[in-house]
C-alpha cells in the first residue's frame, strides 16, 4: 500500500484512467524522449557516485555475471515455452522482449529502495546496461535460424530435376548474417540512451563525491518530479495498448503474468548462489522480471517483421509493465530481503 501511494506510481495510475477514458491529455514526444533521457543520466550518475565509494569488488563482477547469464537464459527458455502456443517468429519476439530489460521498471525499484532507505549497489545500472542487448541479439539469430528451417521445407523439384530454393534471406535483403550480427551489435552498443546511462557513470565515477554535491540539485532534487512526471507518459501508453491483448491466447496472457515472476526468482537463485546482498538481488530480480517496451520492439519491428508487433508490445507495456510497477517492485524487494536479509 506504502508503494501504491507514492506520487510517482499514483500520476502511472492516474495517466492509466487517463487513457481508458479516452482523455486528450497527451505528453509530447519530444518532452517524453527528454524525461527518458533525463532519468537515464541522472540513475547513470547515481550509480557513478555510488561506485565511487564502493570501488570495483569480487561482489560486482559476481553481480554482472549473474546479470548477463540472466540475460541468455530467459529469452533461450522462454522461446522454448512460448513456441507451443505461438508461431516461430512470434514465439521469439515475446521471448526477447521478455529477455531484455526496463528501465523505467529499473528506475521505479531504486526509488523504493532510496525512500525505504535500503542500500544497493551503484553498480546494478550497469549490469541492467548488459542485460539488454544480448535477447536482441539471440533475437535475430533464432530468426535467421526459423527463416532457414522454413526455405528448407520450401525447396521444389521442377521437371527438368534442378531444385528451387525460395530463401527470404537474412531480414529479406540477402545480407550475410555476420554483417548483420556485426551491424545489430553496434547498434546495440552505441545506443544514445544506453551510452548515455554509461557515460553518466563514468562522470559520476570519475567525479566522485564533488561531483555528487555539485550535481544534487539536478540528478536528485528533480529526480522525483521528472519521474512522475516520466510515469503519467508511461500510463497514457499502457492504457492505449490494452485494446491489443483482446483475442490472445490465455497461455500467452499467463506468460505475461507468471513468467516475469519466473525470471524473478531465477534471479533469486543467482543471486543466493553468487551471495549478493538483498538490495542488488532485489534489483537482479527487477531486471529478470522486467520487460522491454521501447529498445526490443524498436529493433525486432525491422529485424524480425514477419513477428507479430502489436502482440509482443500489447503484452509488455499494456500487462507486464503496470503488474511490475504496482505490483512486481514492492514483492521481489520483500522476497528478497526476507531470503536474504
Amino acid at each position: 500500500m506504502q508503494n501504491l501511494l507514492d506520487p510517482a506510481i499514483l500520476f502511472f495510475v492516474f495517466g492509466v484512467l487517463a487513457g481508458l477514458v479516452r482523455s486528450n491529455l497527451e505528453i509530447p514526444a519530444a518532452v517524453s524522449r527528454f524525461l527518458s533521457l533525463y532519468l537515464l543520466m541522472a540513475l547513470g550518475l547515481k550509480g557513478g557516485f555510488a561506485l565511487a565509494h564502493s570501488g570495483f569488488s569480487a561482489e560486482v563482477l559476481h553481480s554482472l555475471f549473474c546479470a548477463v547469464l540472466l540475460a541468455l537464459a530467459v529469452p533461450a527458455l522462454g522461446y522454448l515455452v512460448l513456441r507451443r502456443f505461438l508461431k516461430p517468429f512470434d514465439a521469439l519476439a515475446v521471448a526477447s522482449t521478455y529477455g531484455s530489460v526496463s528501465a523505467v521498471t529499473f528506475i521505479t525499484a531504486v526509488a523504493y529502495l532510496e525512500r525505504n532507505g535500503l542500500p544497493y549497489g551503484g553498480h546494478m545500472a550497469a549490469a541492467m546496461a548488459l542485460m539488454e542487448s544480448p535477447a536482441i541479439v539471440l533475437a535475430v539469430l533464432m530468426a535467421n535460424h526459423v527463416r532457414q528451417g522454413q526455405a528448407a521445407g520450401s525447396v521444389q523439384f521442377n521437371g527438368g530435376g534442378t531444385a528451387s530454393l525460395s530463401a527470404g534471406g537474412w531480414g529479406g535483403q540477402g545480407r550475410a548474417p555476420g554483417n548483420r550480427i556485426g551491424h545489430l551489435l553496434h547498434e546495440s552498443f552505441t545506443d544514445g540512451a544506453q551510452l548515455l546511462l554509461l557515460g553518466a557513470m563514468a562522470v559520476g565515477l570519475v567525479s566522485g563525491d564533488a561531483g555528487k554535491a555539485a550535481m544534487q540539485p539536478f540528478s536528485g532534487d528533480l529526480f522525483k518530479g521528472m519521474l512522475a512526471f516520466f510515469m503519467l507518459d508511461m500510463g497514457l501508453n499502457a492504457a492505449r495498448q490494452l485494446p491489443q491483448l483482446r483475442g490472445q491466447s490465455p497461455w500467452v496472457l499467463l506468460y505475461a503474468v507468471l513468467g516475469p515472476f519466473t525470471h524473478a526468482f531465477m534471479g533469486l537463485g543467482l543471486a543466493c548462489l553468487a551471495g549478493l546482498p538483498a538490495g542488488d538481488a532485489g534489483l537482479l530480480m527487477v531486471l529478470a522480471g522486467s520487460a522491454s517496451y521501447i529498445a526490443v520492439p524498436a529493433v525486432l519491428r525491422y529485424a524480425v517483421p514477419e513477428a507479430n508487433q502489436a502482440l509482443y508490445f500489447g503484452l509488455s507495456l499494456g500487462l507486464t509493465f503496470p503488474l511490475n510497477v504496482l505490483l512486481g517492485v514492492p514483492f521481489y524487494m520483500q522476497v528478497a530481503h526476507a531470503v536474504l536479509g
